[in-house]
This record gives C-alpha cells, structure tokens and sequence, in this order.
C-alpha cells in the first residue's frame, strides 16, 4: 500500500505542510431545509443605495493597496490582507445585504438590462442568489410588467454545499468567544520571531524589510522566551528550529479547542470567516471584519523582528518587559473588538435553518 499524500502549500519559497482536512459536517435536520421568508425586503432604489454604499466604503479601503499594487510595489504589511487571505479587492466590494433581506433583482441591472454587478450569468441570475417572483405586498403595483422579481441569498445551496464548512465555522467561532473561553495573553507575537529564527541571511519572509536586531540577537530572544502559539495557521510557519521549542503543536484537528480568543491571528482570521459566510452576512460586517484584520496586522507586524518604521508604523520591541507590557494592553482592546464582530458573525447566523446543536446557534 502507498504512503498516503500530504497536501503542502509554498509559503514565501519554503513548501510547508497544508494540515486542512474536511472539517466536521455540522448536525443538521433530517427534514427537508425550509427557508423563512425574508424579515427585510428592500426596493430596487434603497437596494441601489445600499450597493453604492457599500461599493464607495470597500473602494476607500482599498484604494492605497490599488494604487501601489498598479504601480507594481509591495507592502509588507497591508498586502498580507490580500495574499494570506485570498480575496480580491473587487470581492470585498460585492455587496450581499445577508441572508434575511431579500431586494428586487431590478436594482441589479441598469434602465436597458444590462448588468451593474459583475456577479450576474447571461441569463441574469447572481451567483450564490435565488430568484422568485414577488407575492402579497411585495409584488408591485396592479397593471405593471407583472411581479416583481425578489433575489435573496439561496440558503438552501449554501447548507448543501458548503454545510460542512459552515458547521466547522460556527463551533469556532462559538469556542473562541470570550464568554466560553479565558484569553491568554502570554504569547507577544513571537510567532513571527519563530518564522525567521536561524534563517540564512535574506531568507525571511519579508525580505524587503530589515530586522531590528541582529541575527543573532533575534534567535537569542525565540531561545530565551517561552513560545507558546497555539494557533496552527502561525505555527505552521515556524521554521524547523523553532517549532520544537512551542509548549505543544496545534493542529486543524484541535483547532476548536485551543483557538485564543487573544490571539491576533484568530482575530484576523473573522475576515476571512466573514467572507466565507457572504452571502449569508451582510457586507457591512465583512468590512468590519477587514478593517480590525488591518487595525490588527499593524501591532502584528510593529511587534515582529522587522523594522516597519521606514514605512510610517512604530515599534513594539516584545524582547523588553516594556513592549511586552505594550503589547499585552493593545492585545486586550484588539481582543475585546474582535469578540464584538464574533458575536456579531454568530447573531447573523443563528435563525438560520437547518443548522443546530453548536453551542451559540439556535437551529
């Protein structure tokens, strides 16, 4: 019998170890998944509103990694937002109003047809949506060109596709809440320590910055401190020498169980959660969540080894009982509104059908 394949991903020239087995099916019904009627239903002008809205804050967001990214230069701390997590500026700028509001499908297209969203088919259909004709009140005026057309998110495909991704993002979102689990706030980001520790001169990840210390005083300060991640996308990274010296090694299977509500990366990670669960939340959210990630990757990167100041940030120096206690106070204040986004994920998710038996999730 063959060795089983171990998926890897390349990593900044270094091919490490993809641990992402299926997660979990979430429990669900056995019946038949039926979908409530939509507790909001927009017109296609406030749909319009609410689109351009939402299309203006996503472009602002991103205007400076457009601008630079069209110049062809890289920035070692905002374009983590777009490399580490996978999603495109013009993703972030789609607006979904979440899965409870349903809009008329007429805000979609302009006075001649034409798509105005570049989510929609040939046929007018918009991906992860679905169409139907209005009823009751929400038809449409008497003698017109008939029912108005409602497009909401189509919960039933998400569930079906995409269930077990969806039941594996809600215990973890629900574990790593502060209610239900204490933060720990000994770590001070010497993750990003481990990832350079005994690597060749101009082998670190971001080889365009230079480090504050020297070599050999950077590996001295991951030999000296006690490591402690327990987040397995941080320790994945962790150069060989490294990942012996953490207390004990994540893994995705114990991902639920020992994700720090303190940690940074966790924090960042609701972005990506956030984004994973369109069309269900609303885009609002999904900007909240990218905004604390970059509020987020500021202390990340201001605590690393690098030096950052040449492109506008401080310094966090962790290696000091100082910057240790500078860290821990910025840590707390990122971990307390990392927690109101969490719930906020989870409160948009918790009339939704078909999903039951996580804690935090009434199904």
């Amino acid at each position: 019998m063959g060795r089983k394949a171990v998926s890897t991903v390349r990593h900044h020239g270094r091919v490490v170890p993809d641990p992402r087995p299926a997660p979990t099916a979430p429990p669900r019904s056995p019946h038949r998944t039926e979908v409530p009627p939509a507790a909001t239903v927009l017109d296609a002008a406030q749909a319009r509103e609410a689109r351009r809205a939402h299309e203006e804050r996503a472009d602002a967001l991103t205007a400076a990694h457009r601008e630079r990214k069209a110049r062809g230069e890289k920035h070692a701390v905002e374009d983590f937002l777009f490399t580490y997590y996978p999603f495109s500026p013009a993703r972030l700028r789609r607006w979904h109003p979440g899965w409870e509001v349903a809009y008329d499908a007429a805000a979609d297209a302009d006075g001649r047809g034409r798509s105005l969203i570049a989510d929609v088919d040939g046929e007018g259909h918009r991906s992860w949506y679905l169409d139907s004709p209005a009823d009751g009140p929400d038809a449409g005026e008497p003698g017109g060109d008939g029912p108005r057309i409602l497009r909401r998110a189509d919960v039933t495909r998400y569930l079906s596709e995409r269930g077990d991704a969806l039941g594996f993002m809600t215990r973890l979102l629900s574990a790593s809440s502060l209610t239900r689990r204490r933060p720990e706030f000994g770590c001070f980001g010497l993750h990003e320590w481990a990832m350079v520790h005994r690597v060749p001169e101009g082998g670190q990840r971001h080889e365009d910055l230079p480090l504050r210390l020297s070599a050999a005083e950077t590996d001295a300060v991951v030999e000296r401190e006690k490591l402690v991640c327990s987040h397995i996308d941080a320790f994945r990274f962790f150069t060989p020498s490294a990942a012996p010296r953490n207390a004990f090694e994540p893994t995705r299977e114990t991902q639920v169980r020992h994700d720090n509500p303190a940690c940074l990366h966790v924090g960042m990670d609701l972005y990506k959660w956030a984004m994973k669960l369109s069309p269900l939340v609303p885009s609002a959210l999904v900007l909240d969540c990218f905004e604390h990630a970059r509020a987020t990757r500021v202390l990340d990167m201001e605590a690393s080894p690098y030096d950052v100041r040449p492109l506008g940030y401080g310094m966090v120096p962790i290696e000091t009982p100082a910057g240790k206690a500078e860290y821990v106070r910025r840590q707390r204040a990122l971990a307390v509104r990392a927690d109101a986004l969490r719930q906020q994920l989870l409160a948009a998710l918790q009339d939704l059908p078909g999903l039951t038996g996580v804690p935090g999730i009434a199904g």
